[in-house]
C-alpha cells in the first residue's frame, strides 16, 4: 500500500493523541502541522519531527504535497476549514462535534460530496475495543433481537483542568461528551426515530449542563436510554468508561465497568475481558480512548486507500449531529422531537 501524506490543522490538547496515534497507523504519516498559536506549533513541531509548519490553513492548502488533512481545532472553525479543503480537493476528517448547528454540517457534507472527496468525523468512541465488542456479540446474534437498552457515561473526573474553555460554553454534556454516547447508542440499536430529554447543570462554576438523560425511539423499535453526567461522585471512579446493558429477545449483555463483558444467551453466561491495550504512548485511564484514536486513523487510510466508505463518514455523522440538536431542542420545550423531521 502506497504510504499517504497527510496534514493537520490544529495543534492543542487533543491533537498530541492524534499524533501519537498517526505514527503508529500503518500506510500514513503526517508531514505538515498548522496552528495559529506559535507556541504550540512549535511544541508539536518538535515533538514529533515536522519541518513543514504553517500558522495559516489556507497557505497550507495552497502549497499542498498531502493525500489528506486532519482538523483537529474546535467547533466554531470546522465549517470554513472543511469548505477549504474541498475547494483545494483534499479529503478531510474533521474532529467532532461536527459543527455548530446542523444547517452548518449539511453544508459542510454538500461541500465535500460536490468535490467529489471522502469526509470523516473523528467520532472514535464506537472504534472503543468494549464497543466494538458489544457490536460483535450482537452481529452474531447471541441474544437474539434486542428491544431495550442503556448506554451510560457516569463520572466525577475533572474535565475542565485540561480543557477549561469546556466551563465556558452554554452547551456542554450533550455536545462535548453525550454527540459520543448518542453515536454508540446509533451505532448499536440502529437510527432514531424520535427523542426526548431532561437537562441539568449541577456545577454553578459552569454555564452549561452537565447532567442529561435522553431516551431514544430506534427506527428498530427498540429503546434505549443515554444517560451522561460529570457531576456523579463515585467511590470507584469509572472515567472514561461508557456502560452498556441490552436486553435481546434470547438473552442479554452487560458492560460493567473494569471493561467486562457479560453475555447471558441460551447457553448460559459467559464473562469476556474486552479491555483495550495500552499503547507505548498511552496513559491510564485515557488509554481506552487513545487506542480508539489509533484504530479510526486507521480505518481512515484503509478505507481512503481502497475507496470505500467510512463508518463515521459525514453523511452518517449528520444522524447523530441530529440526536445532539434534538436533545437540546427536547430539553428546552419538553417535548418529544422527530429526528427526522431534523435532517430534512
Amino acid at each position: 500500500m502506497t504510504e499517504l501524506k497527510g496534514a493537520l490543522i490544529g495543534c492543542g490538547f487533543f491533537a498530541v493523541n492524534q499524533m501519537h496515534a498517526w505514527n503508529d497507523v500503518e500506510g500514513a504519516k503526517i508531514v505538515a502541522i498548522c496552528d495559529r498559536d506559535p507556541e504550540r506549533l512549535k511544541i508539536v513541531g518538535d515533538q514529533f519531527g515536522i519541518e513543514r509548519r504553517y500558522s495559516d490553513a489556507e497557505a497550507l492548502l495552497a502549497d499542498g504535497g498531502f493525500d489528506f488533512v486532519d482538523i483537529a481545532t474546535t467547533v466554531q472553525s470546522h465549517r470554513p476549514l472543511v469548505e477549504m479543503a474541498a475547494r483545494h480537493k483534499v479529503p478531510v476528517i474533521c474532529q467532532k462535534p461536527f459543527a455548530k448547528t446542523l444547517a452548518d454540517a449539511k453544508a459542510m457534507v454538500q461541500a465535500c460530496r460536490e468535490a467529489s472527496i471522502p469526509l470523516m468525523i473523528h467520532e472514535n468512541f464506537r472504534w472503543q475495543t468494549p464497543i466494538q465488542a458489544v457490536r460483535k456479540i450482537l452481529d452474531a446474534a447471541a441474544i437474539g433481537t434486542p428491544f431495550w437498552g442503556r448506554f451510560s457515561f457516569r463520572s466525577g473526573y475533572d474535565v475542565f483542568s485540561g480543557q477549561p474553555y469546556l466551563a465556558e460554553g452554554e452547551r456542554f454534556i450533550i455536545e462535548d461528551l453525550g454527540i459520543h454516547t448518542l453515536d454508540i447508542a446509533r451505532y448499536i440499536l440502529g437510527d432514531v426515530k424520535a427523542l426526548t430529554a431532561r437537562t441539568k447543570r449541577v456545577n454553578p462554576n459552569i454555564k452549561g449542563e452537565d447532567v442529561a438523560t435522553i431516551l431514544l425511539d430506534h427506527n428498530s423499535g427498540a429503546t434505549s436510554v443515554v444517560d451522561v453526567s460529570y457531576a456523579t461522585k463515585l467511590s470507584n471512579e469509572p472515567f472514561p468508561e461508557t456502560l452498556i446493558e441490552l436486553d435481546g429477545s434470547d438473552g442479554s449483555i452487560r458492560l460493567s465497568q473494569g471493561y467486562q463483558l457479560e453475555v447471558t444467551s441460551a447457553d448460559g453466561t459467559r464473562t469476556i475481558d474486552v479491555s483495550p491495550r495500552l499503547l507505548s504512548w498511552a496513559s491510564r485511564p485515557w488509554h481506552n480512548i487513545q487506542e480508539s484514536v489509533y484504530a479510526i486513523q486507521q480505518h481512515w487510510v484503509d478505507q481512503l486507500s481502497q475507496g470505500g466508505e467510512h463508518s463515521t463518514s459525514g453523511a452518517d455523522n449528520l444522524k447523530t449531529f441530529a440526536l445532539v440538536e434534538g436533545a437540546y431542542e427536547s430539553a428546552a420545550t419538553g417535548q418529544r422531537v422527530d429526528v427526522g423531521a431534523l435532517l430534512r
